[in-house]
């Protein structure tokens, strides 16, 4: 039983860093990255459907973003999709592609980008207690049932507190790189 709830804190928490790593991903540098659009989700005949999945999306130069619909009915859904995210980006559209050019960021934009970051990164901090503390409560309650002993039950709060600090220092490594990028001129 130990071993069970050690292998699934690690999934849990490994996924819980993916998902805020995706989402740190959609904070704008000052370089084109698809990564910024793809998930933004635009109303494709009725559903709310990603980008990606309607679109190829790709960065042919280092300020500019194409995007070029599978159906080119989904052009303006894209496009209006894009403008309600509120990234500060500016989409035109000639008819079968969507081109979005990327301003250079000035430096309080870069300050706000950074504190947006450090919000986003928060939440997958918090995310990575509320894991922590679940696998705690169940370590304690498999205790309680004699389902373990004691010594089992204090090592394995011990394996979770580890890999608590282990994933909170591999967020804090991806925030440090991202702030980099974003404060770069």
């Amino acid at each position: 039983m130990f071993r069970e709830v050690m292998k699934e804190t690690e999934k849990r928490m490994q996924k819980t860093l993916e998902n805020t790593k995706k989402d740190l991903n959609t904070i704008r540098t000052g370089r084109a990255r698809p990564s910024l659009v793809e998930n933004i989700k635009a109303n494709n005949y009725g559903v709310a459907t990603p980008i990606q999945q309607m679109a190829k999306v790709f960065a042919p130069e280092a300020r500019q973003i194409v995007i070029e619909p599978w159906d080119k009915n989904n052009i303006e859904a894209i496009e209006k999709a894009i403008m309600q995210e509120n990234l500060g980006l500016n989409p035109s559209n000639d008819g079968s592609v969507i081109r979005i050019n990327i301003p250079q960021l000035t430096e309080e934009r870069r300050k706000e980008l950074v504190k947006i970051l450090h919000e986003k990164a928060e939440k997958g901090r918090i995310a990575i207690r509320a894991i922590r503390r679940e696998s705690n409560e169940e370590l304690e309650m498999l205790e309680d049932e004699g389902e373990i002993s004691e010594d089992n039950m204090h090592r394995g709060l011990d394996n979770v507190q580890e890999l608590t600090d282990e994933y909170i220092s591999k967020l804090n490594d991806i925030v440090e790189k991202k702030e980099e990028e974003i404060m770069e001129v």
